[in-house]
């Protein structure tokens, strides 16, 4: 039974072409979720059901119609380029490895996510709650850190951060209706979600780039479930199920949704958790926003029903989300090189 965080394969160069196109094609898959809400559970089921094909094949999909409008995206981008474009010895004010709950700055290779490798090379920005909301994992929760003398920024950031945490939860109930659940069936596990909400910046590899050295290393994600909002520069890459790498393409009007951890160990891997890393070997600067959505710190990570059986059989010990987040969270920045 597995104790620690997903594992992964290597990078394998014999895919047939035809299984090639075949993963191709699954990842740059479009859901739309204009029917998520709708009024016929036809509708509803149907849109489930074409999530689920994403989910038990590679995890990893493209949502249209999700309701964050684009004015709110161009300001939190637009947030994030003003942030990052700060003196290092201010963002450094706001070092994530001096906050008890990992919010905060982090800065060019302090963060390692891929523990074979010497760091990451991208800077970081986290935030959470912005209140005293709480939940079970008191070192998981805390008020966010922020900067001086950036008008807006704040406001800017959390006003996408709530955005898409409506649209976190609005996915629940589609994935309820995946694993043939009650559509309710989530609803008391995400009372007070693990959502943490990160600015990344990725400036150019370089031409020759450092050894062990990635935008962000090749591994799975400790959430539930991962919203991504990309600009138009592409970098993002996602593992198909023979071991290729396939490019994520930024799609106008898409955010991205890739599957994490908790999810995968709550399904008995019944869906997947998708290996992904980025490369920005592009010359340009890339700003993403991704939004980790995760259930209720205090909820055990036990299989789902029908998730279990003697041919399947659990493959992980049951812990708390929260703790299974820390733990990850501790390897990640012990493990950075600065």
């Amino acid at each position: 039974m597995h104790t620690g965080e997903h594992r992964f394969p290597g990078d394998p160069d014999h895919a047939s072409g035809l299984c090639q196109l075949q993963n191709c094609c699954l990842f740059h898959r479009i859901s739309d979720l204009s029917n998520a809400t709708s009024r016929d559970p036809a509708l509803r089921r149907s849109l489930a059901a074409d999530i689920r094909d994403a989910c038990v094949s590679v995890g990893f999909f493209y949502v249209k119609n999700h309701g964050i409008s684009e004015e709110v995206i161009s300001k939190a981008v637009s947030a994030a380029e003003r942030f990052f474009s700060l003196p290092t010895e201010t963002k450094m004010k706001l070092d994530i490895h001096a906050s008890p709950n990992f919010k905060g700055y982090t800065a060019l290779l302090g963060e390692n996510v891929n523990l074979n490798n010497k760091g990451d090379l991208h800077e970081a920005f986290d935030f959470g709650w912005e209140s005293d909301k709480t939940a079970c994992s008191g070192a998981m929760v805390g008020k966010n850190v922020w900067p001086d003398n950036l008008p807006g920024f704040r406001e800017d950031v959390l006003a996408y951060y709530d955005a898409a945490l409506r649209l976190g939860v609005l996915l629940f109930p589609l994935f309820a209706l995946a694993l043939d659940l009650p559509e309710d069936f989530f609803g008391d596990k995400v009372t007070k979600q693990g959502a943490i909400g990160r600015l990344l910046h990725y400036p150019p590899q370089p031409l020759q780039p450092m050894e062990g050295v990635e935008g962000i290393g090749a591994h799975t994600e400790r959430f539930f479930t991962i919203l991504w909002q990309q600009d138009n520069t592409p970098a993002l890459q996602v593992m198909n199920t023979n071991g290729k790498w396939i490019d994520a393409t930024p799609i106008p009007g898409t955010l991205v949704l890739n599957l994490g951890d908790q999810l995968a160990r709550w399904t008995n891997d019944v869906f997947k958790s998708t290996v992904h890393r980025a490369i920005n070997s592009t010359g340009k600067r890339r700003y993403s926003i991704p939004l980790f959505f995760g259930i209720d710190y205090n909820v055990r990570l036990e299989p789902i029903p029908g998730c279990v059986s003697p041919d399947n059989p659990a493959k992980y010990e049951v812990v708390t989300a929260g703790e299974y987040v820390k733990s990850r969270l501790e390897a990640t920045y012990a493990q950075s090189r600065i």
